[in-house]
């Protein structure tokens, strides 16, 4: 038991002597001095630390966006002028369904008169004929044909000086085109509301549109109606006049690949607007001219060859019935030949191309007076569009305007039009 208790304070001693060893043997650092201020700032320190000067520090240092009053009244205006241009659009809706219910009605008194007044007529040369032959009839047979076919030709002078003055197959051309246009500037509309960020200035050429197509196609027939036998052929005009885009003057050749624009784009177009000058509108002008004479001689022979049937019919007698009969036959043929060839319709389908070149006209030479080649259109989508409304590619557009140039510089007359639509 001794030798166990001898062998264990040995062997402690033994550890502990080597533990005062090692920790003798750790290398010495070099002394530090670490200087202690004199007067630490407590005070100083806390009202650093406080936790609101802490929150005003990272306050300062998060960007948060700033709304401005500008940007808020940018934003409420963007926004008033999309409620208006809605209002707008509903009532450009509204406007097509009532033009193209009109002219559906006003294509139902087109079939209604005509067929009416030439069942009228046919009626009262046969019994002007009847009545001219006397064969098997008593004396009160014969003048009681004679009065009815003239009682039937009386309401059919009536009935066509009433129908040559509205020219219902006119009226329905008129409905037609405007139930188009009006369906045109929705697209428009609904194009820009669907871009976004519509403007006062949308609003306001969109208003102007409207009116400009209430006023070229009015509803009414007493009062606002259209004249249909003007003296001379004059082209539809269904756009607004805008003076500001005639006060630029001419673009400079210098300005040249701007916004789409060259020189030679340029002259092309004026080559385009020269071709649809001495080509399409003085073509259509012509055929409006030719007729509108025809359908005034037309509208004047009908009413006056039934008035005449009517007249031979009151007289009596073989003569004057046989001429009633041969006026009622010819008034039937010149109803048919001016209300079922339908001489209105044409008539304004050849105001309407011409309408239609002359707003190209005024397109193009307004968009080329513009000074300032960055208000344009873009040039690219300027003259593809002109090549969709004239039905031509980009290539043919050129080579129209060169021979156009070519033909000015002989002094030759183009034989080509610029429109391959109609």
């Amino acid at each position: 038991m001794a030798s166990l208790l001898s062998s264990s304070s040995s062997s402690c001693c033994s550890c502990s002597m080597k533990s005062i060893n090692a920790v003798s043997a750790v290398p010495k650092l070099p002394p530090t001095r670490i200087s202690v201020p004199r007067r630490i700032p407590t005070k100083e320190l806390i009202e650093g630390l406080r936790i609101g000067d802490g929150f005003r520090n990272m306050e300062n240092n998060v960007n948060v966006p700033v709304t401005t009053s500008q940007d808020q009244e940018t934003s409420a205006s963007a926004s008033i002028a999309t409620l208006e241009l809605y209002a707008v659009l509903e009532a450009v809706a509204d406007r097509v369904e009532m033009h193209h219910n009109i002219g559906e009605q006003r294509k139902n008194w087109n079939n209604l008169l005509l067929n009416s007044i030439n069942m009228i007529t046919l009626t009262a040369t046969t019994m002007a004929g009847v009545a001219a032959t006397g064969a098997g009839c008593e004396g009160g047979s014969i003048l009681g044909l004679n009065l009815a076919s003239t009682i039937l030709f009386s309401a059919a002078t009536g009935m066509l000086v009433l129908m040559n003055k509205i020219q219902p197959s006119q009226l329905v051309e008129e409905q037609r085109n405007a139930t188009r246009l009006f369906k045109q500037l929705q697209s428009q509309i609904q194009t820009k509301l669907a871009l976004g960020s519509p403007t006062k200035e949308d609003v306001k050429d969109a208003m102007e549109k409207v009116l400009a197509l209430d006023k070229a196609f009015p509803l009414p027939l007493l009062g606002a109606m259209l004249e249909k036998f003007p003296k001379t052929f004059s082209p539809a005009v269904w756009w607004p006049t805008n003076s500001q885009n005639r006060e630029g003057k001419q673009s400079k050749t210098e300005k040249t690949e701007h916004n789409g624009w060259n020189s030679a784009l340029e002259m092309e177009m004026r080559e385009i607007v020269n071709v649809i000058k001495r080509k399409d509108i003085e073509d259509y002008e012509r055929l409006g001219n030719i007729v509108l004479k025809i359908n005034k001689i037309l509208a004047v022979s009908g009413p006056l060859l039934t008035g005449i049937a009517a007249i031979g019919s009151a007289h009596g007698g073989s003569w004057a019935a046989t001429m009633a009969a041969v006026a009622g036959a010819l008034a039937a043929t010149v109803n048919t030949l001016e209300h079922g060839a339908q001489a209105g319709m044409v008539f304004e389908m050849y105001r309407n191309c011409a309408g239609f070149f002359t707003l190209m006209e005024e397109t193009i030479e307004s968009t080329l007076d513009e000074s300032d080649v960055e208000r344009r259109e873009n040039g690219e989508l300027f003259e593809m569009k002109v090549g969709l409304q004239l039905g031509r590619s980009l290539s043919q557009l050129k080579e129209l305007a060169k021979k156009s140039r070519y033909s000015r510089i002989e002094g030759s007359a183009i034989d080509e039009f610029a429109s391959k639509l109609f």
